[in-house]
């Protein structure tokens, strides 16, 4: 299968032109130079668009970022008031190897880490049964079987979703508990979006780095520390419109106006597909396009605190098979790598927007009622509850983009190309082979920071 690839010539460049021996050499001197006196906006302080305005800062530009929150971070923020870290967003180093950019910002901030082991798993079926270690086996191997005989099936340009794959290759495979259970808290959990909707041709093929993922115990949003460091960022500064041209960019906000020589976008995609932003001139066609059919999915939390646990402490993963796919089906035990009693639930798939549009006591009271599927009146009451609705936050609603059956990796790839020399989008939605991770919205980063030297 051969997929699009996003410009590694850019984002190599980039890192090279941000290391401390270039910006110290004449040529970077020089680059810095020409920045000089550019003023560069940047809508959004994420990861990506942190990572550009350092960026461009540091090569001499003026940096101005505005944030609708009134926090930076974006999709990646961390919770303490549990006595433990609670990831509002992303939650997991995917691969942790040397060469992830995710680990390399935390590793600067003397991050530590934790291996989440997806083998110290315990599931339960429908009747709230402890399944042995035989049965987990087998619905391991028959739902990467499945996955594998998709994966011979397809052809350049298959149209069909994972479901439809699925009973091409398995028919009758959804109706055994086990596998529809594996085929939620597996695939639906790493591509943020339901398989009915997922592009069987391109669900599995985007990139990883090597070794098994790792939570960040001291806090992931650390690393935006030295992103944000020097930045000057206006919060609770909403965007209204976007208007690029000969004469440079205006943002306009409900702040006032910001103008500038060149505007760096890193909206997520939920904002773009909803057209709160205005775009003057409008996006030109294949770019709006490209928003309109990727898709935008979303993964739902719900941390629940209690005095006592009434669980096994030395479990790290709690699978609960129930009859609403994807209806918090993985809980994971901090009792592995805390002191505080709090299990972690996860609603993904098609039941992840139903959680998110909840009110908080719904969301407590449809996880409590999985929760006593398997250990009936040992659940007590929650002490303290945090929870998220991605979907419903009109600063972003959704967590991270998706293909869908019929699409193309380049309707990712492509989106990270310039407008007119003026307007250069990046985020997450803009890298194909690293959507959904921190690690590749940084490199969207990377890439629109140097795109915009280019431009100058």
């Amino acid at each position: 299968m051969k997929t699009p690839q996003f410009d590694r010539r850019k984002l190599l460049k980039a890192a090279l032109f941000t290391s401390a021996a270039f910006l110290a050499s004449p040529m970077g001197r020089a680059r810095a130079q020409a920045l000089a006196g550019k003023t560069v906006i940047v809508v959004g302080a994420g990861v990506a668009g942190l990572t550009a305005a350092k960026t461009l800062k540091d090569q001499g530009a003026e940096v101005i970022v505005l944030e609708a929150n009134p926090h930076i971070g974006g999709r990646l923020r961390t919770d303490w008031s549990m006595g433990a870290p609670f990831e509002v967003g992303a939650g997991w180093i995917h691969g942790p190897s040397d060469d992830n950019p995710a680990k390399q910002l935390t590793d600067a901030v003397g991050a530590q880490y934790v291996v989440t082991d997806d083998e110290n798993l315990v599931v339960f079926n429908e009747q709230g049964e402890e399944i042995s270690e035989e049965e987990l086996v087998e619905i391991n191997e028959a739902w990467t079987d499945i996955l594998d005989k998709i994966d011979e099936s397809l052809e350049s340009g298959d149209q069909r979703s994972v479901l439809q794959a699925i009973n091409d290759v398995a028919p009758g495979a959804m109706n055994e508990p086990g596998v529809a259970w594996a085929m939620s808290a597996y695939t639906e959990f790493s591509t943020g979006a339901p398989i009915e909707n997922l592009s069987a041709y391109y669900f599995n093929s985007d990139k990883a780095f090597d070794l098994p993922d790792v939570a960040v115990t001291t806090g992931y949003d650390k690393l935006l520390g030295p992103l944000a460091d020097g930045l000057d960022i206006k919060l609770s500064t909403i965007v209204k419109q976007i208007a690029y041209g000969d004469d440079g960019v205006t943002v306009s906000t409900d702040k006032g106006d910001f103008d500038g020589d060149y505007v760096v976008c890193s909206l997520p995609l939920g904002v773009l597909k909803a057209k709160t932003v205005a775009f003057d001139p409008p996006l030109p066609d294949d770019y709006q396009s490209n928003i309109d059919n990727l898709a935008f999915g979303t993964v739902t939390k719900l941390a629940l605190k209690f005095t006592e646990p009434f669980w096994d402490i030395e479990t790290q993963y709690f699978g609960i098979m129930t009859s609403e796919k994807g209806r918090w089906n993985y809980w994971l035990n901090y009792r592995t790598f805390s002191n505080e009693n709090i299990l972690l639930g996860l609603s993904v798939g098609a039941y992840a927007p139903v959680a998110d549009r909840m009110s908080d006591a719904e969301q407590i009271a449809d996880g409590m009622d999985v929760l006593r599927s398997v250990w009936g009146d040992a659940v007590t009451e929650p002490v303290q509850v945090l929870s998220t609705h991605w979907a419903t936050d009109p600063h972003f609603l959704g967590a991270y983009a998706y293909i869908r059956p019929g699409g193309r990796a380049s309707q990712c790839d492509d989106l990270a190309n310039p407008i007119e020399d003026r307007l250069f989008l990046c985020g997450e939605h803009t890298i194909f082979d690293y959507k959904g991770t921190i690690h590749g919205a940084y490199m969207t980063g990377l890439i629109a920071a140097e795109h915009v030297m280019d431009a100058v």
